[in-house]
C-alpha cells in the first residue's frame, strides 16, 4: 500500500535512522536486482530474527502471484539487506517442511496474525524466505 511506499522512501531516505520499524513490527529493507530489467529493486520487509538469519515472507497481501522480489530472488539469491543503519550480504532460501512451520508461526505472530488472513486469500503456499549473512 501507500503507506509502505512512503515508509520506504523515508527508511532510505535516512539511511536507516527512520523505519527500523512500522506500527512496533521490525522492518528491513531488501535490496535485489529485477531479472529482466537488470535495475536495482528495494523492498521494505517485514521480518523476524531465527539465529543468525533474517525471516521474511512473500505475502504479497494475499494475491494469487508471488512479489516481484520473490522472482528476482530465485533467480538471484546473493543479495544485500539493510537493518536499521546496517547493510550486509544475505543468500536467500525457502524454508521447507517443521522450518517453514516454525518460521512461519514466528513471522505471524510478529505481524498480528496478519499472514493466515493473507494466506486465506489466495491458494498458493505463500513462501517464506531465510536470509543468511555470507
Amino acid at each position: 500500500g501507500k503507506g509502505l511506499v512512503v515508509h520506504q522512501w523515508r527508511y532510505e531516505g535516512t539511511n536507516g535512522r527512520i523505519g527500523a520499524s512500522i506500527g512496533g513490527r521490525p522492518m528491513l529493507l531488501l535490496r535485489t536486482v529485477g531479472r529482466r530489467s537488470g535495475q536495482n529493486r528495494t523492498s521494505a520487509l517485514l521480518y523476524v530474527r531465527d539465529g543468525d538469519a533474517y525471516v521474511v515472507i512473500a505475502s504479497k497481501g494475499g494475491d494469487p502471484r508471488h512479489p516481484g522480489w520473490f522472482h528476482n530472488l530465485s533467480a538471484t539469491p546473493d543479495v544485500e539487506i539493510q537493518v536499521g543503519r546496517a547493510r550486509f550480504p544475505v543468500r536467500a532460501r525457502i524454508a521447507e517442511g517443521d522450518e517453514r512451520t516454525r518460521l512461519w508461526a514466528k513471522a505471524d505472530e510478529v505481524n498480528k496474525g496478519q499472514y493466515s488472513t493473507y494466506q486465506s486469500r489466495t491458494s498458493r503456499e505463500i513462501p517464506v524466505v531465510v536470509l543468511e549473512p555470507r
